[in-house]
């Protein structure tokens, strides 16, 4: 699931970036440059918002861009970012008998193999 939010960038005197998200109150970050702030600014995202959803706590609404205050030299971006759930599923899969005896010959995991192969097929 896609979540979009809006985190504002305050500029320091060495150069870098202090990133906070006034939705998300203590999702912060920072970036030695713009382009890294932004790649922060999405890693925080994403871990904020995964962390939410592992502890079954609600996900704010993000709000929009222009009800964002700023500081003085501040300045608003909307940042995008894709939290997958992981969390572990059981399914029944049938595969011949030969191949069991030799995954397990193997000590091939078959929860692996499959993560792999869908992983490679979905890529």
């Amino acid at each position: 699931m896609e979540y979009v939010y809006p985190v504002i960038f305050h500029k320091n005197e060495d150069g870098s970036y202090a990133i906070s998200y006034p939705d998300l109150p203590g999702c912060i970050s920072e970036g030695k440059s713009l382009g890294n702030a932004l790649y922060m600014a999405q890693s925080a995202l994403a871990q904020w918002i995964s962390y939410l959803i592992d502890k079954k706590q609600e996900i704010p609404s993000a709000s929009s861009v222009q009800a964002v205050k700023t500081s003085n030299g501040d300045f608003v971006n909307l940042i995008c970012a894709e939290v997958k759930d992981s969390r572990a599923v059981k399914r029944t899969v049938s595969i011949p008998k030969w191949m069991d005896d030799k995954a397990v010959q193997s000590g091939l995991s078959l929860s692996r193999v499959l993560q792999d192969a869908l992983n490679e097929k979905l890529a």
